[in-house]
């Protein structure tokens, strides 16, 4: 299972450390159904890092629940970034759900998984980059979920929607970029919990990427 950490769990306003309050938030529509056929690839499908230039690359993450503006760092993360064009332009995250829901200890949304099980990837891994040391993963941070084995990145990843730490054993977890617009949409999701009351479960309210595109700014 693809998991962004190890932890004994019982997963704040921007630039805050407070949860999200129930102000007025983005509404809901229901989410599309599981595809029936998930795309997968070879390791010989993995694109050659970005050249990381000065440029930093936008995508906008289209969700049932509205959309996420998410700025990917290509210099600092280059084989995170090309692997995240790379899945973005196959349309690989297409109708697919978030399928994590973290709201102690660490606080997470995690995505990426056509599946919706928890444990899809595109058929090929790679290792970590731009993993902070001190295992802070600030409120908007969008990172790599993956197993113990540190080259087991591929196509979930998961959006931090309170200022978290994170186990920095094994080489924490790989930065691609952070959310700068739309992080009301993860809060709505944040606030409704997790299915049941658990701190660790499906979203009790259903979240799905429709769609992401992408473009150098």
């Amino acid at each position: 299972m693809t998991t962004v950490a190890t932890l004994a769990l019982t997963g704040c306003g921007d630039g805050g450390t407070t949860p999200p309050g129930s102000t007025a938030a983005p509404d809901c529509e229901d989410p599309p159904a599981l595809r029936s056929e998930v795309p997968t690839y070879t390791p010989q499908d993995l694109p050659a890092p970005h050249p990381g230039d000065a440029a930093r690359v936008s995508a906008v993450v289209e969700t049932n629940c509205g959309d996420l503006v998410v700025e990917l760092d290509a210099a600092a993360a280059p084989q995170t970034v090309t692997s995240f064009l790379f899945l973005a332009g196959e349309g690989y995250w297409d109708d697919s759900p978030c399928h994590r829901l973290t709201t102690s200890g660490i606080y997470v949304l995690q995505c990426g998984d056509p599946t919706g099980t928890g444990r899809g990837n595109p058929g090929y891994g790679y290792g970590i980059e731009n993993a902070p040391a001190d295992g802070a993963y600030p409120r908007g941070t969008v990172a790599m979920a993956r197993t113990q084995d540190p080259n087991s990145n591929g196509g979930q990843f998961f959006i931090v929607h309170q200022d978290s730490e994170l186990p920095t054993e094994g080489g924490g977890y790989s930065i691609v970029g952070r959310v700068t617009e739309g992080m009301d949409v993860v809060d709505l999701v944040a606030s409704a919990g997790a299915q049941g009351g658990a701190a660790d479960g499906p979203p009790a309210q259903p979240v799905s990427i429709l769609s992401v595109d992408v473009g150098d700014r």
